[in-house]
């Protein structure tokens, strides 16, 4: 009962690993106890590990057959599975595998009134007509959105897997973490600090997209001013940047509703092609999630990775969108069950190894929408202010000036949008959990 217990709270919490952890422990004391495989096939379906969660929901059936909540969560289940096994015997190899955009053509229609480009080029005009008209929950022309993301796309690809930054002294230089969907939320961060340009630009560290409703106008806007202006805004892959965690927590349905299905696969290919992490200054590492499994780890290690795919579930690219840090010295497992927690004498000895002064990653709501660890050299900045609407935490970021780059912290509340709850457009096995 304890294990159980302690099971269910971590699931609240999305520590899934630890909710696992728990749930196995509840089983070995009892291979009855029905809510043990339950709370870990829950679990497994956060995670996506489909075909595990399968296993325990099966069992939860085996020993309940009479229990209608078991018999409708095993049935999307497998659902879930039968779609990723007809998805994995129709796919064809990389080497074969033509561009989604090969198969997009779209004209715009004499009606439309919405925001337009012309020509090939981006503007500030075209970005700042796109955010009033999606303000006002209105939609971009697929023939637009195609071409801002396939301009990303061509950007993108070109870039290291690790990107140099260089703030001339006297100039400054903004951090936001996680966005998670919130577009109002994002607009504000803009109200307070500007527009993005190459007098102001930002880094987004990832988890642009999923659990808020409104993921399709947060990535559009950051890709449209990485269009118009590459120097104006950075962008680093998150672990939500992943067809993964879209299928489960809301951008997949989201752009299958407001653009099409093959813009999917399309959103798909950028998020391969996003950096995994960026240097500022060559002293400040930025980072969505966190640090290594071992140590020794060079920058050089990090941009020889070939990051066009999509997330292991273990080594370098892994650890750096999933870890997180740990208030004991040394290293221990991921309450996520990806990546590991990591102690400030591992955050030390990686700034040492590679002459870096601060590490800044996100990846955690935190109330004050940030938190200082590890003796002052390591920084969570997290920009989703009530996250999903129930966290009621602030949001947060940093700004930088060369030439000594110390972070000057900048917390803002969350402020109204549209009535459309997170999770809007999320799977339907997931909601079942909520």
């Amino acid at each position: 009962m304890y294990w159980a217990n302690r099971s269910i709270a971590h699931l609240k919490l999305e520590e899934y690993g630890s909710a696992i952890q728990d749930a196995s422990k509840a089983i070995e004391v009892d291979p009855r106890y029905s809510k043990g495989y339950y709370r870990r096939g829950a679990a497994s379906l956060a995670m996506g590990k489909f075909k595990e969660a399968l296993k325990d929901f099966q069992q939860v059936k085996k020993i309940c057959p009479n229990d209608p909540d078991a018999t409708k969560k095993l049935k999307e289940c497998e659902k879930a599975v039968m779609k990723l096994k007809f998805a994995e015997a129709i796919s064809v190899p990389e080497s074969q595998r033509r561009p989604v955009a090969d198969s997009i053509n779209y004209q715009v229609e004499s009606q439309y009134t919405g925001a337009r480009i012309e020509g090939d080029v981006v503007t500030l005009d075209f970005v700042k007509k796109m955010m009033e008209d999606f303000k006002n929950q209105k939609t971009l022309h697929q023939r637009y959105a195609f071409q801002i993301v396939l301009q990303t796309k061509e950007m993108l690809q070109k870039l290291p897997s690790l990107v140099d930054i260089n703030v001339p002294n006297g100039k400054h230089f903004t951090v936001c973490g996680d966005v998670h969907g919130q577009f109002y939320d994002l607009l504000n961060i803009f109200e307070l600090n500007g527009l993005p340009s190459e007098e102001n630009p930002y880094l987004f560290n990832g988890d642009f997209v999923d659990r808020g409703s409104f993921s399709l106008e947060v990535i559009l806007t950051l890709f449209a001013f990485k269009c118009m202006s590459p120097s104006a805004i950075y962008l680093a892959r998150g672990n939500h940047e992943s067809k993964s965690m879209n299928r489960i927590y809301g951008f997949e349905g989201e752009v299958q509703s407001k653009l099409s299905e093959k813009f999917v696969g399309l959103f798909a290919e950028v998020f391969c092609c996003l950096p995994l992490a960026h240097v500022i200054n060559g002293k400040v590492f930025v980072v969505h999630g966190g640090l290594f499994s071992v140590d020794g780890v060079k920058l050089s290690d990090i941009r020889a990775i070939n990051r066009f795919c999509e997330p292991p579930e273990e080594g370098l690219m892994c650890e750096l969108l999933w870890s997180d840090p740990q208030p004991a010295p040394g290293r221990g497992p991921s309450k996520r069950g990806v990546g590991l927690s990591f102690g400030g004498d591992v955050t030390k000895r990686f700034l040492q190894d590679n002459n870096l002064d601060l590490v800044v990653r996100s990846h955690e709501v935190k109330d004050e929408g940030y938190e200082i660890e590890h003796d002052g050299k390591l920084i969570t900045v997290f920009s989703a202010p009530n996250y999903c609407d129930q966290m009621g935490n602030k949001g947060a970021f940093i700004r930088f000036k060369a030439p000594d780059l110390k972070p000057n912290i900048v917390t803002f509340s969350a402020v109204p949008h549209p009535d459309v709850k997170p999770m809007a457009y999320a799977n339907n096995f997931l909601r079942l959990f909520q």
